[in-house]
């Protein structure tokens, strides 16, 4: 009987034991959830270009799957426009507000690029579908994204996700940010960039 007790105390210690350390390793995980998350945002806010800042050398790769380099637009201002998914509602609407309004922002010293995660392949068909002018970067890792600090957490019905700012970049002639749009009227956006530069 006492042999029975002493066994049974120390199966519950080694229970409690394995308890513990099973609570320990949770709270150890979800701190490191949670610390991990903090970096993600602290490093994207960091990275993230402002006003006065220049842009990359290397932008990424085009619809043909050529490189788009800062130093091929020298000379030129620059309307670089990130956007959530090809052939969505809002980022169609968009992309033919700068369709229409291509040749005033032309006569405007601008050139137009847009940025999204698809592939070339869905930026070929975009392209084709909507007869756009402007080339379209395929940044498929997100990298360019990050860098101008659009990549960030989404709610969406209920759901969380990681995806991209609908945000647009004024860039001047030395590739320098001028203006940063993150309240984009898809509808006319052409004509926000247009009146904004004439205040």
């Amino acid at each position: 009987m006492i042999l029975f007790g002493i066994s049974h105390l120390y199966i519950c210690r080694y229970k409690d034991r394995k308890l513990r350390r099973y609570r320990i390793a949770v709270v150890a995980s979800v701190f490191f959830v949670i610390f991990e998350k903090v970096i993600i945002i602290i490093t994207v806010v960091n990275m993230a270009l402002k006003v006065g800042d220049k842009i990359p050398e290397i932008l990424g790769v085009n619809q043909y799957g050529e490189e788009v380099k800062a130093k091929d637009l020298a000379g030129k201002k620059l309307v670089l426009y990130f956007y959530p998914k090809d052939s969505t509602p809002g980022c169609t609407a968009e992309a033919c507000s700068l369709r229409d309004g291509y040749e005033r922002l032309r006569a405007a010293g601008y050139e137009v690029i847009g940025v999204s995660k698809d592939s070339i392949k869905s930026h070929q068909k975009f392209i084709e579908k909507q007869d756009l002018p402007f080339q379209l970067i395929a940044d498929t890792d997100t990298t360019l994204n990050q860098v101008f600090g659009v990549w960030a957490e989404k709610k969406m019905a209920g759901r969380t996700y990681m995806g991209t700012l609908r945000t647009t970049f004024l860039i001047d002639e030395n590739g320098i940010v001028e203006k940063i749009i993150d309240k984009v009227d898809t509808k006319r956006h052409a004509e926000q960039i247009l009146d904004d530069k004439l205040r």
